[in-house]
């Protein structure tokens, strides 16, 4: 047999997830619960921590189970690096790959940055057994010597530090690979719900980023041009629009933001009209000594903090103050607001903001062209 054959299904499938997959995990009510969270003040981290946590801990009781399953093919485990190693070069599917790799201390990153390149991987492979033994050693010294007695359905195993060690080591690279990519995978996927529901609230329609029917009250996502890369895009009424760049950015990387923003430029052309538009820069926190909120004002924007309670309250009196806009949450007490979010998002159809549209508009020109 295999290494990769004593992996458990269960643990495979929790490798790499996509968006759709955690939709389904979770379903679209749970996800419009932490929108309308994020819209009265709540982190959105905080709020799926445990979702990772979950993912973190059953992929860990995977990668023991594995082990415990080599044991009873290899013994003590002490060729397991040259069993992996072999088992690499033949045919996986890149779940597989991803979890071997676990067990050698290897990560996404780790090849990028560490390994490189073929002849990195084998320098890596040549100083990794006796690490792994020092390190043993070292621990051994420290703590004394321990013997875990485990007993399982396949068998009866006793692990030394050695293979401590080594399921320590593929714990701690599965950790760090799961939060590395639920990091970006909750980033994008509520950076795009967040906006849409924010931007439905005040009675603004989604629209197909090509629908010219429409300039009046209308919005789209996920605008990328040469010069600009905007996560929405607003009109307010013919010649007037606002784009928003929103990222759930903690204090000391706003200025990230903003450098990104800075490039926005003050017209768009859409159905043969032109508009001037104003920025908006959503992020989670703004540092104390941040200079940000001055820096937005000097490219005609503003900067809001989700992390503010009653950070959608502000927006709407922003719109009100530099486009006219008054939408239902401009005339109400800011106290009040809280409770009409979340009344209202419940007639939000979050689903709609998931499903994949143009990213561009379209240049009229190169209609008809194959």
């Amino acid at each position: 047999m295999e290494f990769s054959d004593f992996i458990p299904k269960e643990g495979l499938n929790l490798v790499q997830y996509s968006k759709d997959k955690v939709i389904d995990r979770v379903g679209l009510e749970v996800i419009r619960n932490v929108v309308a969270s994020v819209l009265t003040g709540n982190n959105v981290r905080n709020l799926t921590e445990g979702l990772t946590q979950r993912r973190v801990l059953l992929l860990s009781s995977s990668l023991i189970m594995t082990y415990l399953k080599a044991m009873s093919q290899y013994g003590n485990c002490d060729q397991l690096t040259d069993v992996i190693r072999a088992n690499l070069k033949k045919k996986l599917t890149k779940e597989e790959r991803i979890y071997l790799l676990w067990f050698l201390g290897i990560t996404g990153k780790s090849i990028q940055n560490v390994i490189r390149d073929d002849e990195g991987f084998d320098a890596y492979f040549k100083s990794f057994d006796e690490n792994l033994s020092e390190i043993a050693e070292e621990v051994k010294s420290t703590y004394g010597d321990i013997t875990l007695n485990v007993t399982s359905d396949s068998g009866q195993y006793f692990m030394r530090w050695p293979n401590q060690i080594r399921c320590l080591l593929a714990v701690g690279a599965q950790t760090l690979t799961t939060r590395g990519s639920e990091k970006s995978l909750y980033g994008k996927m509520f950076e795009k719900f967040v906006m849409g529901s924010v931007l439905t609230l005040p009675g603004f329609r989604y629209i197909d980023i090509n629908d010219t029917s429409s300039s009046e009250k209308v919005f789209w996502l996920s605008e990328r041009e040469d010069k600009r890369e905007a996560d929405a895009t607003v009109l307010i009424k013919p010649g007037v629009g606002i784009r928003f760049d929103i990222g759930f950015i903690g204090k000391g990387n706003t200025e990230i933001s903003l450098d990104k923003v800075s490039r926005f430029e003050r017209f768009m052309e859409r159905g043969g009209v032109k508009s001037y538009t104003s920025t908006i820069i959503l992020v989670d926190t703004i540092g104390d000594n941040s200079r940000i909120v001055e820096m937005a004002k000097n490219i005609d924007g503003h900067i809001l903090q989700m992390s503010a309670t009653y950070w959608v309250y502000e927006l709407s009196q922003i719109l009100k103050e530099t486009c006219g806009y008054k939408s239902p949450i401009a005339t109400m007490r800011k106290e009040d607001t809280l409770d009409y979010i979340r009344q209202q998002m419940k007639q939000v159809d979050i689903s709609v903001f998931q499903q994949k549209v143009p990213t561009s508009i379209r240049n009229p020109r190169q209609k008809g062209k194959r």
